[in-house]
This record gives structure tokens, C-alpha cells and sequence, in this order.
């Protein structure tokens, strides 16, 4: 089955509820290795979205992925919100009226990508791509292999949340988290974290399709 508009429209009320119910917890994370302030950043963020999106009728995912991304750019502060909003836009790019597996798979890969070179970031160095990065490949993998859009989804948020799991030892190397050094490691990035709830949220959209 194809992912529609109806789909994306799911999979941002559910991650603006994830972002509400993870507030604290992310605020937490972020207060160990940060500025304390990524949970009350991205629940802002995207009430702003929810906001957005009702106010002004959207046609179709590719629109939709637009306006989410200028709201979290505009609305959520730090690096979260020029990358985050990158990949929004990236989605845009890579959406359409109707998705199947592969297209899903493709979307990933483009919103991933497009966190890497706005924060000219790799893997390992405790950032959101952490999370991005490994999804992307376990999407591609399942697309390839011949998995539905639903199985695209599943792969990609259960390697974004493992990815986000291994950033517990990591040592930052970029960002606010870097100046800590070595005192960095033993704490989750609280980035790789929220982007692991976001890629839940999709999953979860799609599962109620």
C-alpha cells in the first residue's frame, strides 16, 4: 500500500505528540552534554507545525514537508532547527503524491543526507546522524529486499533508535557536546534521540494506514 498525504499529516500529529510526551527527558538529555534546552526546542517547534498546518490548507506531502521545515527552521533554536529543517526539506524534494516502498526508502536516504552536509557531520561523532544515518541503509536494505512501505519504516526506526543507543559511548567530536571531550561519553545525544522518536512516528503513521 502507498503512503499518501493522509500519511504525513499522521506522522507529524504524532510526532508533535512525541515531542510533548519526550519534552523533559530530551531537556535532560540535552542538559548533561548541552544547553538544556533541545526537548523545549522541538516541542515548540512543532506546536508551531500543528499550528501551521491548520491554518493554511496543504495539497499534497511534497507541501507539506515545505512548510514543516520553514516552521522548525524559524521556530526551534540551536542546531536542531537548521538541521531538522534541512531534512524537512529534503523530504519535500524527494516526496510524492503517492509513496511506495522504494520511495520511502529514497526519502530517508535524502533527509539523512541532507542533516550530513548542513552539519558536515558523519557517523560517530554523537550527532543526530547517529540515528539518520543507519536508518537510511536499513530503509534501503528493506526496499531492496523487497520489503512494503510499512517494512521500509519499521527498519529504519528500529536502526535509528539502536543508533541513538550507541551514542551512549561515543566521545563528541561536533557540536556544543565536543567541548566536553571525554566527559561527553556515557550520555545519549539527545539529537540522535529525538530523531529516533520522529522516525518512530512515521512507522507508527503508517501502521494506521
Amino acid at each position: 500500500m502507498a503512503l499518501n498525504q493522509e500519511w504525513v499529516l499522521r506522522w507529524t500529529e504524532l510526532a508533535t505528540r512525541a515531542a510533548q510526551t519526550h519534552r523533559e527527558e530530551l531537556t535532560a538529555l540535552d542538559r548533561a552534554i548541552g544547553d538544556a534546552d533541545h526537548g523545549e526546542n522541538l516541542d515548540r517547534g512543532f506546536t508551531a507545525v500543528s499550528e501551521a498546518l491548520s491554518q493554511t490548507p496543504q495539497e499534497d506531502p511534497a507541501q507539506t514537508f515545505r512548510t514543516i521545515a520553514m516552521t522548525l527552521m524559524s521556530k526551534v533554536g540551536g542546531a536542531a532547527g537548521p538541521l531538522l529543517g534541512t531534512a524537512y526539506l529534503r523530504l519535500s524534494s524527494a516526496a510524492k503524491p503517492a509513496m511506495e516502498a522504494g520511495d520511502v526508502a529514497a526519502m530517508i536516504e535524502a533527509a539523512s543526507a541532507g542533516i550530513q552536509a548542513r552539519g558536515r557531520a558523519t557517523e560517530g561523532e554523537k550527532t543526530m546522524v547517529d540515528a539518520w544515518a543507519p536508518a537510511s541503509r536499513a530503509a534501503q536494505e528493506a526496499a531492496q529486499s523487497g520489503a512494503d512501505c510499512v517494512g521500509v519504516l519499521q527498519a529504519a526506526a528500529s536502526a535509528a533508535a539502536n543508533g541513538a543507543q550507541n551514542t551512549l559511548d561515543m566521545v563528541a567530536t561536533k557540536g556544543r557536546a565536543s567541548y566536553l571531550g571525554e566527559r561527553s561519553a556515557g550520555h545519549l545525544d539527545p539529537g540522535a534521540v529525538s530523531s529516533s522518536y520522529l522516525l518512530d512516528a512515521a512507522l507508527k503513521a503508517a501502521d494506521k494506514a
